[in-house]
This record gives structure tokens, C-alpha cells and sequence, in this order.
């Protein structure tokens, strides 16, 4: 097509039609063009007559030359009283142009009233939908935030759960946790355990009763007084799996959050159970480290004239064997020898080497017994000659009847405590020698006191007054106020105060505990002879067996120590 038939097909048009070159400059226009604004002519640019921006119209002009189809757009163009008129165009690259550049073909629409009121209605529909796309929008952005804010709050109960359960050793604590913690967590009313405890924490022996799983906050599956009561309606059971074994439910009562999401409630069972396994093997460790410390310890022999009792407890956190040792011996008819000590560590090496040194010290205690000085100069160079590396404190005591005197030796042990009948006491804070083992040739002074009619003396290892981040001295002196609280109670009864005086604390270490008082035999009248009799009841541990007969002290009186049962528990 040429420009000439061009102008003559557009010629009878009743609407504006241009061809105008890509600067803008007009080529061609037909009368209707000329009709609406004159300048719209050959030769004049549609830059000198646009009233918009004119980096508007070099837009339009640049997507015009580039389509092969009708483009809508908009100008505004000055009349020629220099006024604005407002034209909807179309335009579109003239694909039959022969000339050297493209040129743009563009229709044109004077918007008159009605046009204007169809623009307005274009833009008010246009408008309302984008509200509605903005009111869509914006509500599923508030359903996101609340389900993010929701799915924030879940991770944070959950790992306070998980924090609960990583701070639980027992199956107690445990169930604690889960029963303060999991109800949030789950967005139920409550909770509740039933464990199988000989799965948890088998028996040691046939028969055995674990009476540490009595009073915990759990239900007994495996005994047969503690029936499981059958769950109200719409009660939920998750079976408590680990390690291919079944070791209990976990009981869910729904509230008015309704039934928790099965894969929530599937992941907390899971991180219930196995902290559920992990106590059960924490305690099961635990009572054989105990059961194997306790056979480690010496059986102590009945003593005349002497109430004796011990304590031992297994330190808190520990699930393995110490090196902590008590013992008594019968030297003569006056004297009567005492010993604690501690080899530094825990584990089997040091329950070894512990058990060594009990059947060493026995031998040395046959030879010099009356000589504390050179029983501990004798157990340092036997210690440092069979054990190198091994490091122990130590107090060994040698007390006379006779006169009450009391000598002792400390080798880097905590001072032995004289408790008064009236509650006040003392600690035997004389010389401090080194510690036995790391020191050959070392040199053990001796301190010397007298105990007073109803006197007791205390020995211990340092797992009774050590905690952490506190020091030694306010452990002494919590040790001098339970003195205070035990004023007229009996050996046994004293030494279980003592034993547990911080209920509810941590014990990081062992405890073991050997309390002797004094305590004279008793004459009675020649004619008739004395007779033997069992220890009378109040002198008596629990569980202890009665005194082998043919052992008395000088008036025939039989021993009343405790010493010779079992030790305390």
C-alpha cells in the first residue's frame, strides 16, 4: 500500500486517523483528524502538541513501532484555543510502509461525555477489583500470620517440653515434666503415665520390691493393686514404644482445643518414650552402682562399749561406682580404731583400688593400730607403690576407752565433727598432712582431744558438705546447724539426719558416714551372774540380726553397737 491509497482509504473514516513517524512527526491524516483539533497535520510532531508527559507518549510510540497488533493507549493533545483533548487510541506498526523507518498507524477517539461516563464505569469496576484482590490478599496474609504465629507457639511449648525432659534423670522427674508440660504443649486438659517398671528398671534379684518407684507420679502397670481405671469418653492412649519394647501409654484428656493433630501428638509420645527409656536405664545403672558400692563396703565388727552406725548414699548424678570407705576395728581391750577416706574418682579403677586399700588397711591396722601416725605413713607408701597415678584422702582415729582420748590423722580429709549431747559441736581441726598416694616420704601429724560422757564423733567424706558453686566453708557450717536439729537422738537416728540433712539437694558425689559414740558397759550386781541379751531394740538398726553368741564385753554384757548389720540405707 502507498501513502496515497493510504489517505484515501482513512479519508471517509469517521474517526481520527494518523500515520506518524517514531519521532513523533505526522505523516498522514485523514479530515476527521483535522476535524477534531487543527493541528493535527502533516508535518506537525505529536510532542508539540501532547499536554501529558512527554516520556508517556515516547513510550506509546516505542510499543506501537514494535507490535504487529492493535496496542490501546492514551493522548492528550492541545486544541487550538490550547486547550486539552482527551483521545483513546490504538495503534499499531504499519506493516505496509515501504519507507527506510517503521512508522506507527494510529486510530483515534475524542472522548466526548458518553465516553468519559463508559471511562469512569471502566474504572470503577477496574477498582472494585482490585479491592476485592486487595481484601482476598490481605486476608490470607492475616490466616498466614496467625497460622505462623500458632505453628511458633507449638515449636515453643515443644521445646520446653524437650527442655523438661533433657533436665530429667529419674522416672519421677520425668513425669513430672510430662504432666506440668505436655498438656500445653498437646492444647489438652491433661495428661497422665502408665509405665511398665520391671521393663524400666528390672529387678536385681527375684522378688525384689523397688520401693523408689512407690511414690512416683505415674501409674504402675506391672502391680497389681495399681488397676488402671478405665478412661472417660473421648480419652485418647499412645502407646510409649522404644527400643522394639512397649513401656507404657500416655493418657490424653482433650479439652476445648478439641483432638490434638495425630502427627503432633505422634512426635511428643515419641520424645516422651524415649526419655522415659533413658530414666529407666539412668535408674536401673544407678541401683547397680549402688547394690555394687554397698558390696564393696566392709561388714563392721561388733565392737564393746561403742554404738556405731554408718550411712551410705550414692551421689545424685552419678551412675557409677566411687572409691568412698568406712571401717572399724577392734585393736585391744582399750583401743579402737576408725577410718574414712575417698579415692579421688569415680568408676570401676577406683571402686578397685578402694577395695584394696580397705583389705591393705586392715593388715597395716594389725601391726601399728595404736600408732596413727605411721598407719597412714604405711598406707601413702602402699598406695604410691601398687597404685601410681591413684591420689586418696583419709582420716584414720584411734580412740582408748580408758580415758576417752581420742588421736587422730588427717591426710587432706575433711575434719572429723565431735557432736555434743546438747546438739552444739566441734570439728577436730589440728594438723593437716597431705593426701595418701602422689607424695612418697610423706610426713601425717597426729591432733589429740577427749570426748565427754554422751559425746558422738562424726566421719564423713567431702560428697556430704561439697555442692556446687558454694563454698566448703558453708557446707561445715550446715553440717554444725544439723548438729543442733539431732540433740538426744540415737546413733542411728543422728546419722540419717546427717545422711540427709538438704532433702530435696543436689549430691554431686557419695556420701558415707560413720558415727561412734561411746557408750560404757554397764555392771551389774556379781551375785547372780550377768547374762547375755539381745542389743535392746532402741540400739538395735533395723534389719540388723542379732549379736553372735559368745561375744561380751568384760561384764558380760553383749555388745551393743550397730555396727555389725548391714549399713544404713
Amino acid at each position: 500500500m502507498s501513502l496515497g491509497l493510504f489517505e484515501a482509504v482513512v479519508k471517509t473514516l469517521p474517526d481520527p486517523v494518523i500515520l506518524c513517524a517514531g519521532d513523533g512527526t505526522i505523516l498522514a491524516a485523514n479530515p476527521a483528524a483535522r476535524a477534531s483539533i487543527p493541528q493535527l497535520c502533516v508535518g506537525v510532531s505529536l510532542y508539540a502538541l501532547n499536554r501529558d508527559d512527554a516520556s508517556a507518549l515516547r513510550r506509546h510510540l516505542h510499543n506501537w513501532l514494535r507490535s504487529g497488533n492493535p496496542l490501546p493507549g492514551a493522548l492528550v493533545l492541545k486544541d487550538d484555543d490550547g486547550s486539552p483533548v482527551r483521545f483513546r487510541c490504538h495503534g499499531v506498526r504499519a506493516t505496509w510502509w515501504q519507507g527506510p523507518e517503521p512508522v506507527v498507524q494510529l486510530s483515534l477517539r475524542r472522548l466526548d461525555q458518553a465516553d468519559r461516563f463508559a471511562v469512569l464505569s471502566q474504572q470503577v469496576t477496574a477498582l472494585n477489583r482490585e479491592i476485592a484482590i486487595r481484601r482476598t490478599a490481605e486476608t490470607q496474609r492475616e490466616e498466614l500470620l496467625l497460622a505462623e504465629q500458632a505453628a511458633r507457639a507449638r515449636v515453643q511449648r515443644l521445646y520446653q517440653l524437650t527442655a523438661a525432659l533433657a533436665s530429667s534423670a529419674t522416672l519421677a522427674q520425668v513425669a513430672a515434666a510430662v504432666t506440668s508440660t505436655a498438656p500445653q504443649v498437646l492444647d489438652v486438659d491433661a495428661v497422665s503415665l502408665e509405665l511398665h517398671s520391671q521393663r524400666l528398671v528390672p529387678a536385681l534379684e527375684p522378688g525384689e520390691q523397688l520401693h523408689l518407684l512407690k511414690e512416683s507420679s505415674w501409674q504402675d502397670l506391672d502391680r497389681p493393686h495399681d488397676s488402671v481405671r478405665a478412661a472417660p469418653a473421648g480419652t485418647l492412649r499412645i502407646a510409649l514404644e522404644a527400643d522394639d519394647a512397649v513401656l507404657g501409654t500416655l493418657t490424653v484428656h482433650p479439652g476445648a482445643g478439641g483432638v490434638p493433630d495425630p502427627e503432633h501428638l505422634t512426635a511428643v509420645g515419641q520424645q516422651i518414650a524415649q526419655a522415659v527409656r533413658r530414666a529407666g536405664l539412668y535408674e536401673h545403672e544407678h541401683r547397680v552402682a549402688e547394690r555394687l558400692q554397698l558390696s564393696l563396703l566392709p561388714q563392721l565388727p561388733h565392737v564393746a562399749g561403742l554404738d556405731v552406725a554408718t550411712c551410705y548414699a550414692p551421689g545424685s548424678d552419678m551412675v557409677m561406682v566411687g572409691g568412698d570407705w568406712y571401717d572399724l576395728y577392734n585393736l585391744d581391750e582399750d583401743h579402737i580404731g576408725l577410718s574414712v577416706g575417698d579415692v579421688a574418682g569415680h568408676g570401676l579403677p577406683q571402686a578397685a583400688v578402694m577395695a584394696q586399700v580397705i583389705a591393705a588397711l586392715r593388715g597395716i591396722v594389725l601391726r601399728c593400730g595404736t600408732r596413727p601416725q605411721e598407719v597412714l605413713t604405711e598406707l601413702n607408701e602402699y598406695l604410691h607403690l601398687y597404685h601410681r597415678g591413684q591420689m586418696a584422702t583419709a582420716a584414720y582415729l584411734l580412740y582408748h576407752r580408758t580415758t576417752r582420748t581420742l588421736t587422730y590423722v588427717k591426710a587432706g580429709h575433711p575434719p572429723p565433727l565431735v557432736v555434743h549431747p546438747d546438739g552444739s559441736s566441734r570439728y577436730l581441726d589440728g594438723p593437716i598432712s597431705p593426701p595418701i598416694g602422689p607424695v612418697p616420704g610423706a610426713r601425717y601429724r597426729q591432733g589429740e582431744t577427749t570426748l565427754a560422757e554422751g559425746e558422738s564423733v562424726l566421719l564423713y567424706t567431702d560428697g556430704l558438705i561439697e555442692r556446687r558453686r558454694e563454698s566448703l566453708d558453708t557446707g561445715l557450717d550446715r553440717l554444725t546447724q544439723t548438729a543442733l536439729r539431732g540433740a538426744g537422738m540415737n546413733v542411728h537416728d543422728l546419722c540419717e539426719l546427717f545422711l540427709n540433712h538438704q532433702p530435696g539437694a543436689d549430691y554431686p558425689d557419695d556420701r558415707a558416714l560413720l558415727l561412734a559414740r561411746p557408750n560404757p558397759p554397764r555392771c551389774d550386781p556379781p551375785s547372780p551372774p550377768c547374762q547375755p541379751s539381745d542389743p535392746t531394740p532402741e540400739n538395735r538398726h533395723p534389719g540388723q540380726p542379732p549379736a553372735p553368741p559368745g561375744i561380751v564385753d568384760g561384764c558380760g554384757v553383749k555388745n551393743r553397737s550397730g555396727a555389725g548389720g548391714p549399713p544404713d540405707r
